[in-house]
């Protein structure tokens, strides 16, 4: 399926989608309030199938007090790829939990919890994966600092 009829196919399975400029993989934009339902589909609509979840991360945003969550889908059974982006409010970056839909998203979720602060609904275990359980803050947030940060050159 080409890019364009894969997104009328999507945004016809739901109305509220946005579509987000082409780059090399077809994308589209959804509020976090719907992510469940919209992931749910693409993994179960019989011309969708994204039954892979390739990856998913978090870019932040601190100008703009946002935090932008990426999902990476695959189809196996029809080949085809698509991103899913959805916008958190940065002060309290709550979204739903998706590894109910693929387990992987488990790991990769608590890696966006761990490095960048986001919180998962109904995560089943939600808690620092890379640092310890004592680590005050968030390493990727572009205003993270401590006391053993290097400064870059001038």
């Amino acid at each position: 399926m080409d890019p364009e009829s894969l997104l009328a196919l999507v945004e016809t399975a739901h109305p509220t989608l946005r579509r987000r400029p082409l780059t090399d993989r077809p994308a589209v934009s959804v509020a976090p309030g719907e992510l469940l339902a919209v992931m749910t589909t693409l993994r179960d609509h019989a011309d969708l199938r994204f039954d892979l979840l390739i990856t998913h991360t978090a870019i932040d945003y601190p100008g703009e007090n946002r935090f932008e969550l990426i999902y990476l889908l695959y189809s196996t059974v029809h080949g085809h790829w698509l991103i899913v982006a959805a916008d958190v409010d940065r002060t309290r970056p709550v979204a739903p939990s998706v590894c109910g839909l693929w387990p992987i998203a488990e790991w990769q979720e608590r890696e966006a919890y761990d490095l960048m602060g986001v919180l998962y609904d109904n995560h089943p275990d939600l808690r620092r994966v890379f640092l310890e359980d004592d680590w005050v803050g968030f390493p990727l947030r572009k205003d993270y600092q401590d006391e053993y940060m290097l400064e870059l050159p001038k």
